[in-house]
């Protein structure tokens, strides 16, 4: 299976990048008043395809790579956050009663996308946050 890593890590990206843009689009349509759009069924199906092609590339990737690839934890960090992700974009597409709960949840949902987005980039489990310079007593 190998041999189909570059192949699969192509469509994990792509899925990556069409579903972070659907949410996107969807939030901001929903944040806009404008649910009809960002929550008929079509859209919605695609959004559920999508997101199971993203899984299933991941989980190929993950029984393709070698056990090092775990080493320095940025991995687990990456799959930690997509427990924020999801139930965050749920409050802020469907759940959030109000409107300040869905803002919140809409922007949580989105620094959890994008601080997954860098830590994959990086392959450091402090993705961009790595760059801010850190006080020499602290950093690890």
């Amino acid at each position: 299976m190998i041999e189909f890593y570059a192949q699969i890590k192509l469509v994990h990206i792509g899925a990556v990048l069409i579903s972070g843009g659907l949410f996107l689009i969807r939030g901001g349509l929903v944040m806009a008043d404008r649910q009809e759009w960002a929550l008929a069924a079509p859209v919605r199906y695609s959004s559920y395809a999508i997101d199971t092609v993203l899984l299933t590339a991941a989980l190929m990737l993950v029984s393709i790579l070698p056990s090092a690839m775990f080493a320095n934890g940025w991995l687990a960090t990456k799959l930690a956050l997509l427990v924020p992700y999801v139930l965050a974009g749920t409050f802020a597409l469907r759940r959030g009663r109000t409107l300040r709960v869905r803002w919140t949840s809409y922007a949580l949902a989105l620094a959890s996308f994008a601080m997954m987005y860098s830590i994959a980039r990086s392959h450091d489990p402090w993705g961009v946050l790595r760059t801010f310079p850190i006080a020499p007593s602290v950093r690890f």
